[in-house]
């Protein structure tokens, strides 16, 4: 599941009754390329749409996660979050190497170092 199809889950995951364009809106792609991503993950089994009809007197689609979504969506959650807990010891590092590269330049220098 690439990261656009993991937004999509999770801004259906939140509200079901989102049109293509609003979750276009939400998830910063195109309608054509939400159209492509509802279709996946309808092929997927990972949400299904019933149709209902909305305020503006239209036909709608609700999309509901099923089982399987919720489950992938869940293992996906935690997957992201790994990377993102990584990627944030990586930065921590980075930070502390380039505080102390800022030290020993200040004190080279007759200054004080930074805390």
């Amino acid at each position: 599941m690439d990261e656009s199809q993991f937004k999509a889950l999770r801004e259906l995951a939140k509200d079901s009754t989102l049109s293509q364009r609003d979750l276009s809106r939400k998830v910063g792609l195109s309608i054509g390329r939400v159209n492509y991503l509802i279709r996946d993950l309808l092929e997927k089994g990972y949400i299904k749409a019933e149709r209902f009809k909305n305020s503006r007197n239209k036909i709608g689609y609700m999309y509901t996660l099923t089982p399987k979504g919720v489950a992938e969506k869940i293992h996906q959650t935690q997957a992201f979050l790994a990377r993102k807990l990584g990627e944030f010891e990586m930065l921590g590092q980075e930070i502390e190497r380039l505080k102390m590269e800022l030290g020993k330049g200040q004190r080279a220098k007759g200054d004080s170092p930074l805390s």
